[in-house]
């Protein structure tokens, strides 16, 4: 289909793409900060995968237009950073919709557009795979507990500890917690002698006393045993062949946030840093760096289209038409704030500025009046005129470049 950008292909700098992708994984979340969300992996016809997050005000929206193993057309959403721990996919983004995202229904991807990776166990227990992402398993169960009612932050919740074992006989712990920890251990009593293949995906590496294992991840993490996959007939092709029975067996305080006094003189009494003391630190605190600025990361964009009356990020969104917008790539602006669509803009500077000193590298995040500082004139001199097409290249930023003489 012509015009489709790939999973690959997004970052921050724009909003108005148009992805076709498979709704690999979809979960709801809940979190006291932000409510209940949908979360979702999504991946396109090359496999690559990203996760997409559906914010609490949007869930009656779209919770029923997505369907997990469904395919899409969609358009028009926020992409931004992926942080943070027990991340779904390895993409440096994730997908946030808008209120103007658009789903349309699509020629479906393959059947076996799974996104199903399995990690070697080594690789787990040797610490090589970084415990903030979520990772796929499929082991033979060779050793299990009964289920334990322990308690988890005042909660009692059910406890499963499972024994797992590869095709070169390597042996991986797994603990399943809540649900999947009764699902599974009602399943493994119905199969009974049965070899039992447990496919684990989304699943999060838990370190502890320098032990690792493997153990669900709550709603994002899927269970299945014996599930007809080409990648399980392989696996149980390559197990040894010993006909290994199944064994039942026994079963940080919160930082303080420091301040630095109005009255006191900035530079003299707020403490200096390194790069590497910065990304250290657990605390939130100011500090001063002493930085260089090594360049600039266009795939974050450099600059943002604004509200000329509240100063505020505009939205770009989909053109409403006669045939319910079958055009995608039309599009105008919205000024949430003002409630006014195609409201007068002003470009602003966003500066994601690679910086570096004798410890580390990090980037900073630069508005537009600590840029306006750095660059000496207006971000709208170097963007031009805003016509009806959002300029929004990176390359366009050459002319910052210009400015610190690289």
């Amino acid at each position: 289909m012509a015009g489709l950008d790939f999973v690959s292909d997004l970052k921050p700098f724009k909003s108005m793409w148009k992805i076709r992708v498979k709704v690999i994984r979809l979960w709801k979340q809940y979190t006291c900060a932000l409510g209940e969300t949908m979360e979702m992996v999504l991946a396109d016809s090359k496999g690559d995968m990203i996760h997409a997050t559906v914010k609490k005000e949007l869930v009656s929206q779209f919770v029923t237009l997505i369907s997990q193993g469904e395919s899409k057309l969609m358009v028009n959403f926020i992409v931004t950073m992926a942080a943070g721990s027990y991340r779904p996919t390895k993409h440096p983004y994730r997908i946030v919709f808008l209120p103007t995202t658009r789903l349309r229904m699509c020629d479906a991807l393959p059947s076996n557009l799974t996104g199903l990776d399995p990690v070697k166990f080594e690789s787990i227990k040797d610490g090589s795979q970084n415990t903030d992402y979520l990772v796929d398993v499929i082991g033979q169960i060779v050793e299990v507990s009964h289920v334990e009612v322990v308690s988890v932050n005042g909660k009692d919740t059910q406890k499963l500890s499972l024994e797992l074992r590869n095709q070169d006989d390597d042996r991986l712990p797994m603990v399943l917690w809540g649900k999947f920890a009764t699902d599974v251990n009602d399943a493994i009593q119905l199969r009974g002698e049965h070899k039992i293949i447990v496919v684990l995906r989304f699943g999060k590496i838990k370190v502890w006393k320098d032990e690792r294992s493997i153990s669900n991840a709550y709603n994002v993490s899927d269970v299945a045993l014996n599930p007809n996959l080409e990648e399980v007939q392989t696996f149980i092709e390559l197990l040894p062949k010993d006909d290994m029975a199944l064994a039942i067996v026994d079963p940080k305080p919160l930082a303080l946030t420091n301040g630095v006094s109005d009255k006191d003189d900035f530079f003299i009494h707020t403490p200096r840093k390194s790069i590497a003391d910065v990304k250290a630190s657990r605390q939130v605190e100011k500090c001063v760096v002493m930085c260089t600025i090594a360049g600039i990361d266009s795939d974050m964009g450099w600059f943002y289209l604004s509200c000329k009356v509240c100063s505020k990020k505009v939205l770009t969104v989909p053109s409403e038409s006669e045939d319910d917008g079958l055009d995608l790539f039309k599009h105008n602006y919205f000024c949430v704030k003002c409630n006014q669509h195609d409201p007068r803009l002003i470009p602003r500077y966003k500066l994601h500025v690679v910086v570096l000193d004798h410890t580390s590298d990090t980037k900073f995040l630069l508005f537009d009046n600590l840029a306006l500082q750095l660059l000496h004139q207006p971000c709208i001199e170097l963007t031009g005129p805003i016509t009806d097409e959002e300029v929004q290249e990176p390359y366009l930023f050459a002319g910052c470049y210009q400015q610190f003489g690289w």
